[in-house]
């Protein structure tokens, strides 16, 4: 199979109010009637026509201050986050150019639902966590909970819900909704098992606010973030394309920030210091298959590559000269729901090869970089016949293919020259591991989605450890080690916060997000010295950077 290069114009778009070299700096406190002043608020700053929104935290006296350099004079809309409150006034300053103060009021918020996260409706509904667990977490990839808890359906409707759901490729939302082609080997799933159809149709009927008959349950929340958790600026970046999905952002060695978008032909680069956004197209294989991509990777080159999902194959950016090179799958060895999510050539020179994994069909394939042909080296078997995938595969330095179980509790790993086929099994059960990364002593980190932690492997010893998070329904995504694995980061997908794990002490600092977060993809990027984290907003067409100030 012949691969396929082509150089695809580029659309640019200017981001407007672009952060200036002599902003000055807003300052003030912030108080309740309730409370007086209140430690843990995240007060957002965000200036007239820009897209770049800027957030601090309040410290144990209740005050906030914007670094200097920040935000430039102008006038700004000012927003907060502080569950059961709301913002009374100032709703706009005039920011000057020697700095102003502003002392911000709260008010008790008339509706908490509206500002409940969906771990905090995970937390409120009453029932045991594993049968919520169960069948509503997967909700969470489209939607907030809140569409789930407030809708009218009866028990028959919910049923019609959860089968038609299941219809709906993982890279539909409400506003861009894609089908999955039907007829493939896993296309007539119903959202919720057919075994427990009946019993989840009922329940959700019973906990949904809309029923005046509804089950009686108080609404639970987290606590505000507090000591070193109030540390910390976040900037978020809109994208110029509302429907934009930024599922995975990395940063290259310019500092720009690359992200795949979940539900469109589109790779997009943001260069944080010009506000400038570039999209690249990437080529259609499958026109009647979901769009979208999912896995970005950067090779040693520092070159983009991305796991082309439903599409059926994998493409490369290059980073300087932006020209695209698509590396489509031989039609046959595809699945009409064939998921070809995960590209890895983080260690591709060790052998010249790179891995590609199908989550439908469960092969996995190797692309020899110097001929640009896939080789399809099937199913992942041990000796006894168990059959392991991943919707995580990193590689060590060996250039060997490790497996993250999302469907279980397992990592595996096949063994790039002899095709040997390991399993290990974290120490509890359906932990459901999902992403990770190795750090420079050979250990793997990875995400235990259903567990609530962080766990790390280490190859040499055949050991495992995990970090449980402070914070219930955290279910964390993916886990990104610092160098030297003194610091591990992961981000929620249920209650907005992004983790940073002391390995050392194994203290976990929780930082809040200013808005509702669809958290897939971290990363860290170190070349300031201090850690700072990229993370996009799947569901909310922006892109995050976390920067701890302590």
């Amino acid at each position: 199979m012949t691969f396929r290069t082509f150089l695809l114009a580029t659309t640019v778009f200017t981001v407007a109010g672009a952060l200036s070299a002599q902003a000055q700096t807003l300052s003030g406190k912030v108080s309740s009637a309730e409370e007086g002043l209140m430690e843990g608020v995240l007060v957002t700053a965000k200036k007239e026509g820009a897209t770049v929104t800027t957030t601090v935290v309040t410290n144990d006296k209740g005050e906030f201050s914007f670094p200097a350099g920040r935000l430039e004079p102008g006038k700004y809309t000012i927003s907060t986050r502080a569950i059961g409150y709301t913002l009374t006034g100032p709703k706009s300053v005039d920011v000057s150019a020697s700095g102003t103060s502003a002392d911000i009021k709260l008010g008790r918020a008339r509706n908490i639902a509206a500002q409940l996260s969906n771990g905090e409706w995970m937390l409120s509904i009453p029932g045991q966590d594993a049968f919520k667990a169960s069948f509503m977490l997967d909700c969470q990839g489209c939607h907030t909970l809140q569409r789930v808890f407030t809708a009218t359906h009866d028990a028959q409707e919910w049923k019609q819900v959860f089968t038609r759901m299941g219809r709906y490729a993982p890279e539909t939302t409400p506003l861009h909704p894609q089908l999955i082609v039907q007829g493939g080997a896993r296309s007539e799933r119903p959202r919720v098992a057919a075994n427990q159809m009946q019993q989840a149709a009922e329940y959700l009927e019973k906990v949904s606010i809309a029923n005046p008959d509804r089950l009686e349950y108080e609404f639970r929340t987290l606590p505000r973030p507090k000591g070193k958790a109030t540390k910390v600026v976040i900037t978020e970046y809109d994208l110029p394309r509302k429907e934009a999905q930024p599922h995975d952002v990395v940063i290259d060695a310019d500092g720009h920030a690359w992200y795949s978008d979940f539900g469109n032909q589109v790779v997009g680069e943001l260069d944080p210091k010009t506000g400038k956004v570039a999209d690249y197209k990437l080529e259609l294989l499958r026109p009647a298959q979901p769009k979208g991509s999912l896995d970005i990777e950067l090779d040693p080159d520092g070159n983009l590559w991305i796991g082309m999902s439903y599409q059926g194959g994998a493409s490369k950016i290059d980073r300087k000269t932006k020209k695209v090179t698509t590396y489509p799958l031989p039609e046959e060895w595809l699945d009409l729901t064939t998921q070809t999510n995960q590209v890895t050539p983080t260690n591709m020179y060790i052998d010249g090869k790179v891995w590609l994994s199908d989550n439908a069909t469960r092969n996995h394939y190797r692309l020899d970089i110097k001929t640009g042909k896939w080789d399809n080296i099937g199913q992942a078997k041990t000796a006894g016949g168990r059959v392991i995938t991943g919707y995580g595969n990193p590689t060590d330095k060996d250039n060997n293919l490790f497996m993250l179980e999302f469907s279980g509790n397992s990592i595996g790993m096949r063994n790039a020259k002899t095709g040997e086929v390991k399993i290990w099994t974290t120490p509890n059960q359906r932990t459901r591991p999902r992403r990770g990364r190795f750090d420079d002593q050979g250990r793997l980190w990875f995400a235990e989605y259903a567990g609530n932690a962080v766990g790390v492997f280490d190859p040499a010893t055949e050991r495992m450890k995990e970090y449980k998070m402070p914070s219930p329904w955290g279910n964390p995504y993916d886990a990104v080690p610092t160098k030297g694995g003194t610091e591990v980061w992961t981000g929620s997908m249920s209650n907005d916060l992004v983790s940073r794990i002391n390995t050392k002490t194994e203290e976990v600092t929780e930082y809040l997000m200013p808005r509702t977060t669809n958290i897939r993809r971290v990363f860290v990027d170190e070349t300031s010295g201090r850690p700072v984290l990229w993370i996009g907003n799947n569901h909310g067409a922006a892109i995050v950077k976390v920067e701890p100030q302590d």
